[in-house]
C-alpha cells in the first residue's frame, strides 16, 4: 500500500517546475492529483503521464488570482474525488526588479499570485477540511522568505515573507481542527521563474547563482512527499532547502 492511497491533493502551478514535479510525486505515492494551471495545453502532458502510470489525475484550467476560479478548483477536486485532503500553493512569479525602477504591475502581480491566489486557495480548502476533520496545507515559499539579498529581490522577498507569516498565522489558527500546515523554502532551482524577469539588471544579478549546481524541481517535490506522509501527530512545519554550494 503506498504512502499516499485514498488521499486527494490539488496543486496549483503544476504545468511546470516543482508544481509538476510535486504532482507526479504525490500520485506515486498513490494519492488523486487534481492539476491547476492557467496552461492547459501543459497539463495535458503531465495528466498523460501520470495516467500512465496508473494513478488518478483530474486537470483544472485555473487562474488562481480570481477568488471565483481558486474557489471553484476545490469544489472541483471534491466533486471529483469526494475530499481534499492535501492543498499544494505552488502558483508563483519571481519578477525582480529594484523598487526603484517602478515597475508596479510586476508588484502587482507577484501579490496577486503568490499571496492573494494563495489565500483564496486555502480559504476554500480549509472550510472543506474542517468539515472533513483534518487536511495538510504545504505552501511554496523561497529562502527570498527568509533572507533579502541585494539581488533586486526587495518586492518579491515581501510576498514570500509573507507567505511564512500567513503559514505560520494558519497552523495556530487550525491547531484544534487537525490540519497541519507546512512552509517550504527553496533556494535556487532549475524552474521557468528566472526567465519571466524582465529587468535586465535583474537577470544579471542571477548570473552566478545560476551557475552554481542548483536544484532540481524534483528535490523539492520530495520534501513535499516528506512533510505530507507523516504520521497525523507529526507537524513538518518548515523546511528550507539550499543548493549545495549557495551562499545565501
Amino acid at each position: 500500500m503506498a504512502a499516499l492511497d485514498g488521499k486527494v491533493a490539488v496543486v496549483t502551478g503544476a504545468s511546470s517546475g516543482i508544481g509538476e514535479a510535486t504532482a507526479e510525486a504525490l500520485a506515486a505515492q498513490g494519492a488523486a492529483v487534481v492539476v491547476a494551471a492557467r496552461r492547459g495545453d501543459r497539463l495535458a502532458g503531465l495528466v498523460e503521464r501520470i495516467r500512465g502510470g496508473g494513478g488518478r489525475v483530474l486537470a483544472a484550467v485555473c487562474d488562481i488570482t480570481e477568488e471565483g476560479q481558486a474557489h471553484g478548483l476545490i469544489r472541483k477536486a471534491e466533486e471529483e474525488f469526494d475530499s481534499v485532503d492535501i492543498l499544494v500553493n505552488n502558483a508563483g512569479v519571481m519578477l525582480l526588479s529594484n523598487v526603484g525602477k517602478g515597475l508596479s504591475d510586476e508588484w502587482r502581480q507577484m501579490f496577486d499570485v503568490n499571496v492573494m491566489g494563495l489565500l483564496y486557495a486555502t480559504d476554500a480548502a480549509i472550510e472543506t477540511m474542517k468539515r472533513q476533520g483534518g487536511g495538510h496545507l504545504v505552501n511554496i515559499s523561497s529562502v527570498a522568505g527568509r533572507k533579502v539579498t541585494r539581488d533586486s529581490s526587495g518586492v518579491y522577498a515581501g510576498t514570500k515573507f509573507a507567505v511564512g507569516a500567513i503559514s505560520e498565522g494558519l497552523r495556530q489558527e487550525l491547531l484544534q481542527d487537525n490540519i497541519r500546515v507546512t512552509v517550504v523554502e527553496p533556494g535556487a532551482v532549475e524552474t521557468e521563474l528566472a526567465t519571466h524577469i524582465t529587468d535586465e539588471d535583474a537577470r544579471e544579478s542571477l548570473g552566478g547563482l545560476l551557475n552554481l549546481e542548483i536544484l532540481q524541481a524534483e528535490d523539492i517535490a520530495n520534501a513535499v512527499v516528506y512533510a505530507v506522509t507523516q504520521p497525523e501527530r507529526v507537524s513538518v512545519n518548515e523546511i528550507l532547502i539550499r543548493p549545495t554550494q549557495q551562499p545565501v
